[in-house]
Order: structure tokens, then sequence, then C-alpha cells
């Protein structure tokens, strides 16, 4: 993981921080080589320069956003804008197991 991905998992209270680090190490694994980098303030990992999966902190949880994620045949992921992009918000780090899985 980017070393300013792991400041900005640091910069978040207890349990999201504990939502983050899990998503970052999950995300790393799929595909590993993907480029991790802060992107528009938030952490994003880009596959042949193109962003792929990254998260946030929002409000009231922590979103999971995949780019093209309404391509995927995945429970869990509603889409987000008008484009083909899908999410996961999560407000505990416990919720993050059994969902999705394709993360790339």
């Amino acid at each position: 993981m980017n070393k300013d991905t792991q400041a900005y998992n640091d910069k978040q209270a207890s349990s999201d921080k504990e939502i983050c680090d899990l998503l970052a190490a999950e995300i790393c694994k799929h595909p590993p080589n993907a480029e991790n980098k802060i992107w528009h303030a938030h952490p994003v990992w880009f596959w042949k320069g193109n962003p792929v999966v990254g998260y946030s902190k929002l409000k009231d949880s922590v979103r999971l956003l995949f780019w093209s994620g309404q391509s995927f045949d995945e429970p869990g992921l509603n889409n987000e804008g008008s484009f083909k992009a899908a999410e996961a918000r999560y407000t505990n780090a416990t919720q993050e197991k059994g969902r999705p899985q394709k993360m790339v």
C-alpha cells in the first residue's frame, strides 16, 4: 500500500481506520501490481492508467467505489451516479466480510 494511502487511513477515527485498512489490504491483492495513489483526496487503485477501485470516508460510512462496478454480477453493490460506477458502504469492519469480492 502506498504511504499516502496509509496516512489517509491513519487520519480516520478508530472504527473507520479499521475499515479502510481492511479494504486497502483486500484491494492490494486484486491485482497486486495495480498502482495505488491518492487521487482527488482519496485512495484509488489504477490498472493500466485507469481508475478501478477506491474508497472514501463519508459522513456516516466508508464508501468503496468501483468505476466499472455496474458490469459486475456481485450482490451488495449499488449503482452510483450516471456512469458505470457501483458502490458499497460500510459502517464497521465486520460488514466487509462476505461483501463484494470482485475487486478488479
